[in-house]
């Protein structure tokens, strides 16, 4: 297993830069495998997905195919898939941002009760509390 870094994914999904895309692509079609994948932790796939929003200005819909193009390519292994689909199917129900499901969803996962938050649109998802302002 091989830990990717979120620039590499991102240079390999948008092919923005013509040097570091080609090293990006050559690299995880040509070295990565079912038997050593390239291993995505939940850190970096809320990097991905908050620069694919931000500086490339992916909209929800390309954004939910690129999150399950992810989870489901047999050479890649995400940390904790399940709760990362879990908050795919969050984050496709709601209008919070998709690392806010993730957060939501991972610490369910971990046995919190619930997570607090002072934003009224991750309030909104499984697992979280609204707390008002001071």
């Amino acid at each position: 297993m091989i830990g990717l870094d979120t620039n590499v994914v991102i240079r390999y999904l948008v092919q923005d830069d013509k040097k570091q895309s080609a090293v990006a692509t050559r690299f995880i079609e040509k070295t990565l495998t079912m038997e050593a994948p390239g291993y995505i932790n939940h850190i970096t796939l809320c990097e991905i997905t908050w620069v694919l929003q931000r500086c490339y200005g992916v909209a929800k819909p390309q954004l939910k195919e690129i999150i399950e193009g992810l989870l489901t390519t047999k050479q890649l292994l995400i940390e904790n898939v399940e709760v990362a689909w879990k908050a795919l199917r969050a984050f496709n129900a709601n209008s919070a941002d998709f690392c806010d499901a993730l957060i939501g969803q991972a610490n369910l996962h971990d046995g919190c009760e619930h997570t607090v938050t002072f934003d009224k649109k991750a309030a909104s998802l499984p697992g979280f509390s609204f707390i008002g302002s001071l």
